[in-house]
């Protein structure tokens, strides 16, 4: 049985429009990271992670590639060769290569997962699925690879109760003044997710610390290595409050390497994607975590991130880097043209 209408006569919505050119993105300058960590890893079974991802992004650009042809939707401009030097010396370790990867295909593995639940077009749907696909396999290779060599840090343990029990005090919302409880295991879970992805992101920042071209950037990737390392102590020092482990700092990750393998656009619009999906992290933590001290935390702590972004995104606009996402039409400005 034909389906009632072929994909072709079914116009996009915002929604897929959105998601495709964001992937296009964020893919295609994965790419160009992923190009030079492959151009300098020395470990085998790494290089074999790094390969297939880079591989599955090069694959969704072209699909999004076809999908927007057949739309007549403009190719994004993205980034390309010129936004990367793969001859440029070693910057990171293999290791942190490897916990890059992971780190990624976290913030990935939300971002396509809503991509899909929000898709209604059959073959947009399918190719989310596809990407759903991939980006599980990624996962599944580089936590396997980590735990083989040692370099996993699981998340924290908690003690295993013998029987149900309900809240039955005010005071398991409170935080500030005294009989705080203990962490339940889903504020644990947020507080090591938030201080390892900061952590993985202090050891980027570092990195393009050293080798931003303009001043303006090396300040502003300076200041985001301090945002990223006094928030990691933060969810640090929430933890062993109660005992409890968080993620080491990744700093020792980075070479002392001044020679730029990316372009000044490229860590700028890299930064905006790490805060991005930061933000929403703390938004989600924020979501799970009754206690009243940790919810006023990430309040503020993400208060603190957006005016980073901000400034982040008022450079790329300073300098011709921001591309226009696809957007409404402009109604007004239409109806004046008249």
């Amino acid at each position: 049985m034909k389906p009632a209408h072929d994909v072709q006569d079914i116009q996009l919505t915002s929604t897929e429009l959105g998601s495709l050119w964001t992937v296009y993105m964020n893919n295609s300058m994965s790419i160009q990271v992923l190009t030079y960590f492959l151009n300098k890893v020395e470990d085998k079974e790494i290089h074999e992670v790094l390969k297939f991802a880079l591989e599955s992004a090069q694959q969704e650009n072209e699909t999004v590639i076809n999908i927007f042809n057949a739309e007549g939707q403009p190719i994004p401009h993205g980034f390309t060769e010129d936004d990367v030097n793969i001859n440029a010396r070693r910057l990171y370790s293999d290791n942190f290569f490897l916990h890059y990867v992971k780190n990624m295909s976290q913030f990935g593995m939300t971002a396509i997962g809503t991509n899909y639940t929000m898709a209604s077009r059959s073959d947009i749907r399918n190719f989310y699925k596809g990407c759903v696909q991939k980006i599980t396999k990624l996962d599944e290779m580089a936590t396997q690879l980590l735990l083989a060599k040692g370099l996993y840090t699981r998340a924290p343990y908690i003690t295993i109760t013998d029987k149900v029990s309900f809240v039955n005090k005010q005071n398991f919302l409170a935080g500030f003044i005294g009989g705080r409880r203990p962490l339940i295991a889903m504020e644990a879970t947020y507080l090591f997710l938030n201080a390892q992805t900061n952590s993985v992101g202090n050891a980027l920042l570092l990195g393009f610390s050293q080798v931003a071209g303009d001043q303006r950037i090396r300040k502003y990737t300076w200041r985001g290595m301090e945002i990223a390392k006094k928030h990691l102590n933060i969810f640090t020092d929430k933890l062993r409050e109660d005992h409890l482990h968080s993620a080491p700092n990744a700093e020792d990750e980075v070479t002392d390497s001044t020679e730029a393998p990316f372009s000044d656009k490229l860590m700028i619009f890299h930064i905006t994607l790490l805060v991005s999906a930061g933000m929403g992290n703390y938004g989600m933590a924020m979501a799970v975590s009754p206690r009243h001290d940790l919810s006023t935390t990430y309040a503020r702590l993400a208060a603190e991130v957006g005016d980073y972004a901000a400034d982040g995104a008022n450079i790329m606009i300073d300098n011709g880097w921001m591309e226009e996402p696809p957007q409404a039409d402009d109604r007004k400005e239409i109806a004046n043209k008249q």
